[in-house]
């Protein structure tokens, strides 16, 4: 079995807010991902209402193994946000596996335009398709914190 049939054997995906573990999610972020190290609790909440949610749970047990976050309008934009997987999952395919589902998901809806930043994955998201930004002039960022 490859890995990303492991991955698919051992967890489903799901978009199903009611199933987040919101503390699991807000301790991986807030205390082992560097784009999020000390988010608070009430933060990272808002972040998740205001946003569309997809969770990895193992089969057998429903614990969730990945997190990831996109902000979307449904019809033409994605930024997809907070990726993470469990250490303990790690190695199978399954954060690709999540994402890919995410744009799955969304290009059925018209999104065409899917967008992400990462410092250390970029292999993870090239498998996907994903690729550096063919014009970065073109874009331009506010960042008021």
């Amino acid at each position: 079995m490859n890995d990303d049939e492991t991955a698919r054997h051992h967890h489903e995906i799901s978009d199903d807010p009611a199933r987040l573990d919101v503390a699991r999610v807000h301790r991986w972020l807030s205390t082992d991902a560097y784009w999020a190290l000390g988010r608070t609790r009430e933060h990272q909440e808002r972040m998740i209402a205001g946003s569309l949610n997809f969770g990895a749970y193992e089969v057998d047990s429903g614990e969730q193994a990945a997190y990831a976050r996109v902000v979307t309008d449904h019809a033409s934009f994605a930024w997809i946000c907070d990726v993470y997987v469990d250490p303990a999952a790690r190695g199978h395919g399954l954060g690709t596996r999540l994402v890919a589902t995410v744009r799955d998901r969304l290009a059925p809806l018209g999104v065409r335009r899917f967008l992400l930043a990462t410092k250390d994955a970029h292999g993870v998201y090239a498998k996907l398709g994903f690729t550096s930004l063919p014009d970065p002039g073109m874009w331009m960022s506010l960042r008021t914190g």
